[in-house]
């Protein structure tokens, strides 16, 4: 590379942010996300806050970020606005004491919706790469999120060099951006494997402001490890797609599958790897987790298609030994591309994704704890759950030691609604929703998916409503959350208090 470009400090790049500045920064979950420049941004906010000066700036990402970006402007008190999605403790907390302004969005939607005009045009992308050339070729690192529309749009963009990443990820990434309505053409591949980009993002190297040099991993954190419930959930999944199979309903060659974030994923994609009932497969999906790359070895997942290598540094630095090995199974798109619904249908994605709390009549609640406190954000769920060939949410039945269920009579926040949600799956059983009324969904629902400790407090919900098409009674419908947050439990869950 010849070194064409201003080589700086994150302060001194940091310095060119003023109040006010608008940054899209590059990456999805904590993988690729820029950690030095974030993190002397925060700085340079508390050195103003303590001057007794204003100082924020709005933040738009791919998803998620690791501590070093959303957590440290988070504590910096330094946000103006943020998102499509997060995960971090104390961005958490400041959205929700109303500190740090957020909204929510479907993932597949920000890419196009910055371009249309429908926010505020970022200034700066700030873009982890572990390459660049004196051209303007950006070799992304392990996550692709927004990258490609922000670097576009924004007026200066900030490049983190990150040599903990090898240059030899050139090729890994298929990067395209479309064209907007009415000029948009169809998104082509027909097969996760299929390409229709680049393999670099390429920009003006005019508006390359500076480039940091770094030496920093992925702060993605370990996952929960897989317990009974979790484990008995993957089994339920895995059997419940074998006994597909057999029925003729899912073709006897499989279907690409995509699979959410967290220890029922890894649940999940285990239970998928050893049943000998689940042919070799394929994935497209947003994120790329441990699991996926011993699935990938062993040779029970062929190819995977995703937005982010979302794994833990030493599954990344034994992946990074072998790399070549993975070249030809792996690949990483924006999310405008792992997450189209245009693309979910077409290939006939089996979706797997996991709710906070599920209704009896199969409304999906992804973000709100009792309505009002948001955990994370609605992610992609809805991107691939509306297009979905078969839609599958899994739950734990309870929380907090069985004192919430997390099926209720209504949901506190509706997500997913009942009309896209086909299966819902808990570590008793499997509820098919498919063409199904509402009573025949919620009799399904309790039989199978409910504890029993719940099973007759909800049967008895149903009771309430005299003759009718969904049984509601908008007097007690939150009856169980309300005891909750009365007493500690639904347990105590008494419907003749709303007779």
């Amino acid at each position: 590379m010849q070194q064409t470009y201003k080589f700086v400090t994150a302060e001194e790049a940091a310095s060119y942010v003023n109040n006010g500045d608008i940054i899209g920064f590059s990456g999805f979950t904590p993988a690729g996300c820029p950690k030095e420049v974030p993190t002397a941004i925060a700085k340079r906010a508390e050195a103003f806050h303590a001057e007794g000066k204003e100082f924020k700036v709005g933040m738009y990402t791919g998803a998620s970020t690791g501590d070093s970006l959303d957590g440290a402007l988070a504590r910096a008190n330094a946000i103006l606005f943020r998102t499509p999605y997060q995960s971090n403790k104390d961005l958490r907390s400041a959205l929700n004491d109303e500190r740090a302004p957020y909204f929510d969005m479907h993932l597949s939607s920000i890419a196009p919706h910055l371009r249309f005009g429908f926010m505020p045009k970022p200034k700066f992308a700030i873009i982890e790469v572990c390459d660049i050339t004196a051209d303007g070729e950006l070799v992304l690192t392990t996550g692709v999120g927004i990258s490609p529309t922000i670097c576009n749009l924004a007026d200066h963009i900030i490049v983190e060099l990150n040599h903990n990443h090898p240059k030899e990820l050139r090729g890994f990434h298929d990067i395209f951006e479309p064209l907007d309505p009415p000029h948009r053409l169809p998104m082509t591949l027909l097969t996760p494997s299929d390409r229709m980009g680049s393999t670099v993002v390429k920009v003006d190297p005019k508006k390359i402001l500076c480039v940091v040099e770094t030496w920093r991993d992925d702060e993605v954190g370990g996952f929960t490890p897989t317990d009974e419930v979790t484990d008995k959930i993957g089994q339920n999944v895995a059997n419940f797609l074998a006994s597909e199979i057999k029925s003729g309903r899912i073709p006897e060659e499989f279907l690409p599958i995509q699979s959410g974030v967290g220890n029922i994923a890894n649940a999940v994609m285990a239970s998928l790897g050893t049943n000998p009932d689940i042919p070799t497969f394929e994935m497209y999906t947003e994120v790329i987790q441990d699991s996926v790359i011993e699935l990938l070895r062993n040779g029970k997942i062929k190819f995977a298609s995703g937005c982010s290598l979302t794994i833990t540094t030493p599954i990344l630095k034994e992946l990074y030994k072998d790399l070549e090995f993975f070249r030809d199974k792996l690949v990483l798109r924006p999310q405008e591309m792992s997450n189209s619904p245009e693309l979910a249908r077409r290939l006939g994605l089996i979706t797997i994704n996991t709710a906070l709390e599920a209704d009896i009549f199969g409304n999906v609640n992804s973000t709100h704890v009792m309505g009002s406190k948001m955990m994370n954000g609605i992610g992609g769920s809805a991107d691939f759950t509306r297009s979905a060939y078969i839609s599958i949410f899994t739950t734990p039945s309870t929380a907090k030691k069985g004192n919430i269920s997390a099926i209720v009579p209504m949901v506190s926040h509706v997500d997913q609604n009942e009309h896209s949600v086909n299966i819902i799956i808990t570590e008793h059983g499997v509820a098919d929703l498919r063409g199904k009324s509402p009573i025949q969904r919620a009799e399904e629902i309790i039989e199978n998916c409910v504890d029993p400790a719940y099973q007759q407090i909800l049967r008895d919900y149903l009771a309430l409503s005299g003759p009718c098409h969904t049984p509601t009674d908008l007097h007690a419908c939150f009856g169980m959350h309300t005891e909750f947050m009365k007493t500690g439990s639904m347990l105590g869950t008494n419907w003749e208090n709303y007779k």
